[in-house]
């Protein structure tokens, strides 16, 4: 575990005494990007946006860019521009092997010795969810999914989206943490006053020199062990 400049577990240690609440990203986060996973659903949104708009596939990839700068996803950009019904963009981009996803004995036993209530906060559709938390084993520490339609089909990084999260599961900012891969996502966490973990997986590199980044995890499973170690592994984070 890491603050932004070191790796040691000093730089917000007080914060992390006092969590009550762990709200983890999916994708790329709770697995490694090198499984490719998200590869696939990348692959679905392009031939989606192929067959929908009648376009090429590289055509297809602009608009999804223009997509995301304007509406900062792609589903938004459908639903805003086309009126298109949500699930059936979620759906078909969902609609991938997960069986590439290898069992995470280490990822469950370290979500284990981590006391509090933990929650899934993603932009996907909440059957994919539930699916990456089986093929890794770890589905019986989630409390709750926080998906696309529960945020009412507002991406994160939107502010709205976390403001949901934040009054639906009625979590405390102060003590809660949120894990992302993608570091801008963590941004309007931190304007609530959660404590953030970047997760580090070489897709997303622009560097944690940034206020909003609390923490860096190059390995969660590896920040979540050394979580647990400082307070001693017995339940609760040790007092500051």
């Amino acid at each position: 575990m890491s603050g932004r400049h070191d790796s040691s577990l000093n730089a917000g240690r007080a914060r992390l005494g006092q969590v009550e609440a762990w709200v983890f990203d999916l994708d790329n986060t709770l697995y490694p990007a090198s499984c490719d996973l998200f590869a696939q659903i990348n692959r679905r949104i392009n031939a989606f946006l192929s067959n929908f708009l009648g376009v090429d596939p590289a055509e297809a990839r602009e608009v999804q860019q223009t997509y995301i700068q304007a509406h900062r996803s792609t589903l938004r950009g459908l639903m805003v521009e086309h009126g298109l019904d949500p699930e059936i963009f979620l759906d078909y981009v969902h609609a991938i092997d997960h069986s590439v996803l290898p069992e995470s004995p280490a990822l469950d036993r370290a979500l284990g010795r981590i006391e509090g209530r933990k929650l899934i906060f993603t932009n996907a559709s909440l059957s994919h969810a539930e699916r990456v938390m089986e093929r890794l084993g770890v589905r019986r520490h989630f409390q709750e999914v926080f998906d696309a339609a529960a945020a009412g089909y507002v991406p994160k990084p939107e502010p709205e989206a976390y403001e949901r999260l934040v009054s639906r599961h009625r979590l405390e900012p102060r003590t809660t943490v949120l894990f992302e891969d993608i570091a801008r996502h963590l941004k309007p966490a931190a304007a609530l006053g959660m404590t953030t973990v970047w997760v580090r997986n070489g897709v997303d590199d622009a560097g944690a020199d940034r206020d909003y980044i609390h923490h860096v995890a190059d390995d969660l499973v590896a920040w979540l062990e050394a979580a647990a170690a400082e307070r001693g592994g017995a339940g609760r984070l040790a007092p500051c």
